[in-house]
C-alpha cells in the first residue's frame, strides 16, 4: 500500500450512474492508483490536501488515434482535394518511419495528449513492418515503440493491432507504402498479433479490422474470433466515405455494416469508427447489437468526410466515444462539442446532447470502448485519473461549471493525474518538453 494522497477540488465532475455534473468542494482520496474515498461538501479541506481550483474532470479517453498522422498537421489542410488525395500524403510519412523515429513521434504525440487531459489512448496500429512488407528482426518492433512511447508520456494505451491485407474491397493487393501494413492473411496476422506481450501494466491489447476494403469478407471471422478468445476490444473503420459503401454494395451486394454483421463482428465489444454514411438498416444493426460508435469530428471535417448521425446512433443504442484520429487537433473538448454543433448544422436545430452526455462520451464511454471499464469516473474503486481545468482563463471566466464542455479548450488544462501519478503540472508535462519533442520528431519523418 502506498501512502494515501488527498486532493480538494473546488468543483469535481461526479457521475454515479444517474445525474452527472460538477459538485462543489469535493475531497478526493487516492491509494495505489485508485480512488478510495470521495466526499462532497467539504468546505474546510485538511491541510495535507492539494487544492484543485477550477473544475476537475475524470480522465479523458481518446478512443481513436493514428499517432504518426500528427506529422501532417498544418501541412495538408489548405487547397483542394479529397480524403483520397490526403491519404497519398499520409503514405509518404508512413513510408519513412522506423521503430526509432516512430518512438520519438508517438512519444511526443502522446505527451501532447496528456497535456490535453487524455489519460488513455486507443492506437489503431497498422504500421507493422519494414518497407516492402519485410518483417523486422523483432516482428513487434513498431508495437514496442508505441508501448514505450505511452509509458514515457505517462498515459495508458490500448494497442489495437490492425489487420490490413488488401487495397480494395475486390481484394487488390497492397502496393507501395501499404505493403508495410500487411501480414498476407488473417492466420499470419493472428499469429503475429497473438505472440506479442507488451511490457508494463499501462498497456492492453485489442484488435482492429482496418475496413471492409482491407480485409476480405471470408477472413473477417478470424479477426472476430481472435478478439473474442481474448475478451479484447475490436475496432473497425466503418463507412467513413461514400466510396466505401458504393464499392462494397457493388462487389458484395451488401453495405459494410451488413458485411460485418454477417461475419459476427458487431456487438458490445466492437466499436465502429466514424459510421458517417450509414444507409438502410445500418443504424438499427449497430444500435441493436450494442456496437459502439467512435466519432472523430475534427478529422471528419478536415478530410471532408461528412457529418454522421450522432443523435440517431445514440438513440438506437450505440454508445458514443470520441477520437482525435489524424490529430489535426488534439482537444477532446473540441471533439465533444462538435458532436452537438455538427448536429445543429445538419438539422438546423439546437440542443441534441446534454453536457453530461458529451462528458460521458469523452470519459467513461471512451475508456469502456478501449477495455478499461474501471476508468473514466471519479468514484471509489475507479482508476485515479483527474483532469483539472481552469475556470479563470479568457475562455472559461464567468462560465457555469456545468457548461464548461462548451467553453474550455485543451489549453485550459492545468493538471493531469493518471493512475494517481502526476503527469501534467501547471499546464506543462512533468517529463517531456512537448513542443521541442514534436519539432524534432516531425522534422525526422517529413519527406
Amino acid at each position: 500500500m502506498t501512502t494515501p494522497a488527498r486532493w480538494h477540488a473546488a468543483h469535481a465532475w461526479l457521475d454515479d450512474g444517474g445525474d452527472a455534473g460538477p459538485v462543489a468542494d469535493v475531497l478526493i482520496e487516492v491509494a495505489d492508483g485508485r480512488f478510495t474515498a470521495i466526499e462532497s461538501g467539504v468546505s474546510a479541506p485538511p491541510p495535507d490536501a492539494t487544492r484543485l481550483p477550477g473544475v476537475t474532470l475524470p480522465g479523458l479517453a481518446n478512443a481513436h488515434s493514428h499517432a504518426f498522422h500528427r506529422a501532417l498537421r498544418g501541412r495538408t489542410h489548405a487547397g483542394a482535394g479529397t480524403f483520397w488525395s490526403w491519404r497519398d500524403r499520409m503514405y509518404e510519412v508512413a513510408a519513412r518511419l522506423t521503430p526509432e523515429s516512430y518512438l520519438a513521434l508517438a512519444r511526443a504525440t502522446y505527451a501532447e495528449m496528456a497535456l490535453a487531459g487524455i489519460t488513455c489512448v486507443g492506437e489503431f496500429h497498422y504500421l507493422h513492418h519494414a518497407p516492402g512488407g519485410i518483417r523486422y528482426a523483432d516482428p513487434h518492433a513498431m508495437s514496442v515503440a508505441l508501448v514505450e512511447a505511452a509509458a514515457h508520456a505517462g498515459i495508458r494505451l490500448t494497442l489495437l493491432d490492425t489487420c490490413y491485407l488488401t487495397a480494395s474491397v475486390d481484394g487488390a493487393p497492397l502496393t507501395a507504402a501499404q505493403r508495410r501494413f500487411g501480414d498476407g492473411d488473417t492466420a499470419r496476422w493472428a499469429e503475429r498479433a497473438g505472440d506479442f506481450t507488451p511490457a508494463g501494466a499501462h498497456t492492453r491489447l485489442g484488435a482492429a479490422i482496418h475496413s471492409v476494403r482491407a480485409v476480405p469478407a471470408a477472413q473477417l471471422p478470424e479477426v472476430v474470433r481472435w478478439a473474442e478468445q481474448r475478451d479484447a476490444p475490436l475496432h473497425v473503420h466503418l463507412s467513413e466515405q461514400r466510396a466505401e459503401n458504393d464499392a462494397c454494395l457493388a462487389y458484395h451486394g451488401r453495405t459494410p455494416t451488413q458485411l460485418l454483421a454477417d461475419a459476427g463482428a458487431l456487438g458490445p465489444r466492437t466499436t465502429a469508427v466514424h459510421a458517417t454514411h450509414l444507409v438502410g438498416g445500418d443504424l438499427a444493426a449497430l444500435g441493436g447489437s450494442g456496437t459502439g460508435s467512435c466519432l472523430c469530428p475534427t478529422t471528419e471535417r478536415d478530410l471532408a468526410d461528412g457529418i454522421g448521425p450522432a443523435r440517431a446512433l445514440a438513440d438506437a443504442g450505440s454508445p458514443l466515444s470520441l477520437g482525435s484520429d489524424s490529430h489535426a487537433v488534439i482537444d477532446l473538448f473540441e471533439e465533444s462539442r462538435a458532436v452537438e454543433l455538427d448536429e445543429r448544422l445538419r438539422t438546423e436545430r439546437r440542443g441534441h446532447f446534454s453536457p453530461a452526455e458529451l462528458v460521458r462520451a469523452a470519459t467513461a464511454a471512451g475508456h469502456a470502448a478501449l477495455g478499461w471499464a474501471d476508468a473514466g469516473r471519479i468514484a471509489v474503486g475507479q482508476r485515479a485519473d483527474l483532469v483539472t481545468v481552469r475556470s479563470d482563463s479568457p475562455r472559461t471566466a464567468g462560465t457555469d461549471p456545468a457548461g464548461l464542455i462548451f467553453a474550455a479548450t485543451a489549453a485550459d488544462i492545468t493538471q493531469v493525474i493518471v493512475d494517481g501519478r502526476l503527469v501534467v503540472r501547471d499546464g506543462r508535462h512533468v517529463s517531456v518538453d512537448v513542443p521541442a519533442a514534436l519539432r524534432a520528431a516531425i522534422r525526422e519523418v517529413l519527406p
